[in-house]
């Protein structure tokens, strides 16, 4: 922004809300929350307990990539300047993206809760610049894991098989 002011220069700036989708980071303790428990998941077999981190009830949106790249190119050809969030307005706590995505996997999956960073426990974040450009997630995400689950189940297959 001080750059942008000194040499008057546009400057946008997208603010993502947890991104997530098939080809992200699936392990390794970097990936955003439907990737682990889409991970968790597929390793499991069903019936399998998996441990979650805090008590299941802290709040998060998720945004499926073709949603975020939807709004970037859109604030990039826009004269939106300075900071846009960039979110899917659909809020699940963390109990519900297991539900989900047990759903999408058709395994029935017990949930441990286990101390863990949790965060805060629901964040408040404003769509409405991106949004001012007609820009609206036209993912939920249900739909979302019913494309995440099954890329990261295959890397959990293909990544059993080469050990």
């Amino acid at each position: 922004m001080a750059y942008g002011k000194r040499f008057k220069m546009a400057v946008r700036i997208a603010r993502f809300q947890n991104c997530y989708g098939p080809e992200g980071t699936w392990q390794g303790g970097r990936e955003k929350a439907p990737a682990a428990i889409c991970r968790k998941i597929a390793q499991a077999r069903q019936s399998d307990e998996i441990e979650v981190w805090g008590d299941g009830s802290a709040v998060r949106s998720y945004t499926y990539i073709d949603d975020m790249l939807d709004g970037i190119c859109r604030l990039m050809q826009s004269d939106l300047e300075g900071p846009v969030n960039i979110g899917n307005p659909e809020y699940v706590t963390v109990d519900e993206l297991v539900a989900t995505a047990a759903a999408v996997s058709g395994k029935h999956i017990k949930i441990r809760h286990v101390e863990g960073p949790v965060g805060v426990h629901s964040r408040n974040f404003s769509n409405a610049r991106i949004e001012s450009l007609g820009w609206r997630a036209q993912w939920p995400l249900r739909r979302g894991i019913e494309q995440t689950y099954p890329w990261i189940a295959a890397q959990v297959a293909n990544s059993t098989a080469q050990v």
